[in-house]
């Protein structure tokens, strides 16, 4: 599925967005394996967020949209257990990327972008937050809402109104989905590689363990 220019601008009039974000389209393409862990280890656009030692023996790379029911399950459920037994104690680093589903979610990845800059852990609080109060911002006023929450962690109006301006961060976003999309073959959120394998929906902790947990013994 490929969300036309025409559909994506009727999504920014419906939504509310129309006068703070640009117009650059969100694509989506079919499923397949990534080709290598190499391809999976490459930031594009944007400089990866990342918790975890850079020479941790396991990598997870995350690609969510911000608007996704599972993602946001997935974080408050298993990603607190995946960070406890294997972020803190340094056996792997993980990696979140933005692959947003509609215009909502990359409002959302711009704002978390906005805030921590290039503060990782609060990227991931703040995103932690988007995603608890997810049927708050998605489901209600987007615009005004995403207001509030960045301004409850520190941004002015004014600073709101440009992050979801910037169309040039948007382009970014996009550009990273679309090479998630054409060389990893991402089509679907939530979406893992650990150390380049992929993994399709919101997995358990325990499918989790069972991945990683080889990887440390080699």
């Amino acid at each position: 599925m490929i969300i036309t220019r025409r559909a994506f601008t009727t999504m920014l009039s419906l939504t509310g967005l129309a006068a703070l974000t640009g117009l650059s389209p969100l694509r989506f393409i079919s499923d397949a394996m990534a080709q290598s862990a190499a391809d999976v280890a490459k930031p594009v656009s944007l400089p990866d967020m990342a918790l975890g030692p850079k020479d941790a023996a396991v990598t997870i790379t995350e690609y969510a949209s911000m608007t996704c029911p599972h993602c946001a399950a997935f974080n408050e459920q298993v990603f607190p257990k995946i960070k406890k037994e294997y972020i803190d104690t340094g056996k792997v680093r993980y990696i979140f990327r933005e692959f947003p589903l509609d215009i909502k979610a990359a409002a959302g990845s711009m704002l978390s972008r906005c805030i921590a800059k290039d503060d990782a852990p609060k990227y991931f609080a703040v995103t932690d937050m988007l995603f608890r109060q997810q049927n708050d911002w998605v489901t209600k006023n987007t615009t005004e809402t995403l207001t509030r929450i960045g301004k409850q962690a520190g941004l002015t109006q004014q600073q709101v109104e440009a992050c979801l301006k910037d169309q040039a961060l948007l382009d970014k976003i996009a550009a990273d989905q679309k090479y998630a999309s054409d060389v990893l073959k991402v089509d679907s959120t939530p979406t893992f590689f650990i150390n380049g394998e992929k993994i399709k929906g919101e997995a358990s902790f325990e499918e989790f363990a069972k991945k990683i947990n080889p990887l440390l013994k080699s």
